[in-house]
């Protein structure tokens, strides 16, 4: 990993939303952004775990997974980590964009996905992790 490689988290307990996550997103999300490395996080332990050692830019949470649903791992973590790195839920659908308000992720994408779509939010977020003139 290059020190200018920036830590993606993606966390759900189906191997397939992960899939289509990094598919979505590809090696470098943003021409402006420095490569993505992926950390494929299939359980809550994980996720905590990863994001308590730090090194994570943004982390990827599926509000549909269980046992531990991604919107209640974004509120634990905004309540436990000072300066948690931004957080965008995947919902189950459009209308649960207000779960994600009250899970204090960063920004909330639905499911189906829209590459288009995940792909600007994840963008605009990494942005502000990257240092100017990166």
């Amino acid at each position: 990993m290059s020190e200018n490689t920036l830590r993606v988290l993606v966390y759900s307990d189906d191997v397939t939303v992960r899939r289509q996550v990094l598919l979505a997103l590809g090696s470098r999300p943003h021409p402006d952004l420095p490569e993505v490395e992926y950390v494929e996080v299939a359980t809550e332990p994980v996720v905590i775990q990863q994001m308590d050692a730090g090194h994570i830019d943004l982390a990827i949470l599926d509000g549909e997974a269980v046992p531990a649903g991604g919107m209640g791992i974004a509120r634990q973590l905004t309540d436990e980590i000072a300066d948690c790195p931004p957080l965008v839920v995947l919902t189950g659908r459009p209308q649960d964009a207000w779960l994600a308000t009250w899970s204090r992720a960063d920004a909330a994408v639905p499911q189906p996905l829209d590459p288009i779509q995940l792909a600007s939010v994840v963008t605009g977020l990494l942005r502000e992790r990257v240092p100017a003139g990166s």
